[in-house]
């Protein structure tokens, strides 16, 4: 009988020890086959252990113990414009191919926007709806210059109440939670000719006043800091190959409604003293004349804000391009 060599003990004797549970059974060099003892080779020997370390083939199919990976399946990302916010983007996972009815049917996003990579767009399309002129308030006070900031960010659950039924199933429903802010600035500026039958005279408070020169100019703002809940509904449309269409609408229940300033130049300003008129400039109380006319017009805006404090939502408005993997 032929002998066996030292590499052949090696795989008979040594490998078994590191095998798994399930790994074949050890045979000899020799195997008896119909009552004869038939001779194997050595590498016939060695191929026939190491089979028990090679690594399992990958099956696709799908069974019972073997289930496809559907995670990955349902990560979706966005990409548009909010009016209210700026560029808007998303990222998020909806799979429509679970079999759970629930699990089917929500979805999550982290949703976020701002002006900032498009405020030079953002300007230019203010000045060209202002034009040279600007935005007339009156027949000699106009708006002439304006800006626009704002973002938000925030996270919303999606429910789709019909799951992955054809077209209706693109609707959903979303609720989360949103902050963010808005700031709004207005330059005004006026001119007045033929003064002083032209002058421009308004009222803080019970008092009258009016500009005693050519030039007006002052600065009016609107500042939105907010957070609370999200309430909106929406919809994406598929076009071809996982990209979509997607759009949604909904308000943000703030914390506070948008805070109101105006500033307004005291330069060339004259106060009503019963029948007559006197000027700001040169008079031995200006400090306290323009100390009286700021609590007159901050009286004026604690009005304005009290009446805006009644409306604490902020309109939310988003479209654009998603693409589901």
């Amino acid at each position: 009988m032929k002998k066996i060599s030292i590499l052949s003990v090696f795989a008979v004797l040594v490998m078994p020890a590191f095998a798994e549970e399930n790994s074949a059974p050890v045979v000899s060099n020799d195997v008896v086959a119909d009552g004869a003892v038939v001779e194997q080779n050595e590498s016939d020997v060695v191929a026939q252990y190491s089979k028990q370390f090679e690594t399992p083939r990958a099956d696709n199919t799908e069974t019972v113990s073997n289930p496809k990976i559907r995670f990955p399946h349902g990560m979706q990302l966005g990409a548009g414009v909010a009016p209210t916010s700026g560029l808007n983007g998303f990222i998020g996972y909806n799979n429509k191919n679970f079999d759970s009815f629930w699990a089917k049917r929500l979805g999550i996003r982290f949703d976020w926007a701002s002006t900032k990579p498009v405020k030079s767009f953002i300007n230019k399309g203010i000045d060209k709806f202002m034009g040279d002129d600007g935005i007339e308030i009156n027949d000699e006070i106009s708006i002439v210059d304006g800006a626009i900031k704002a973002q938000h960010m925030g996270a919303l659950v999606d429910f789709y109440p019909f799951g992955d039924t054809w077209f209706l199933g693109g609707w959903r429903l979303s609720g989360g939670y949103m902050f963010g802010n808005l700031d709004i600035n207005a330059k005004l500026q006026g001119t007045v000719d033929g003064l002083p039958s032209g002058t421009i005279e308004f009222e803080f408070d019970g008092t009258n006043y009016r500009y005693l020169g050519n030039d007006v100019y002052g600065n009016a703002t609107a500042k939105w800091k907010f957070h609370g809940p999200y309430v909106g509904t929406g919809f994406d449309i598929g076009l071809f190959a996982g990209l979509k269409i997607f759009m949604d609408a909904g308000v943000v229940f703030t914390n506070k409604a948008a805070e109101l300033n105006l500033d307004v130049d005291v330069n060339n300003l004259q106060y009503k003293d019963g029948d007559t008129w006197k000027n700001f400039a040169g008079d031995p109380n200006y400090n306290n004349l323009v100390a009286d006319f700021n609590a007159r017009k901050d009286a004026e805006l604690q009005d304005a804000q009290d009446e805006l404090d009644k409306y604490k939502f902020y309109p939310m408005v988003k479209m654009g391009l998603m693409y589901r993997f």
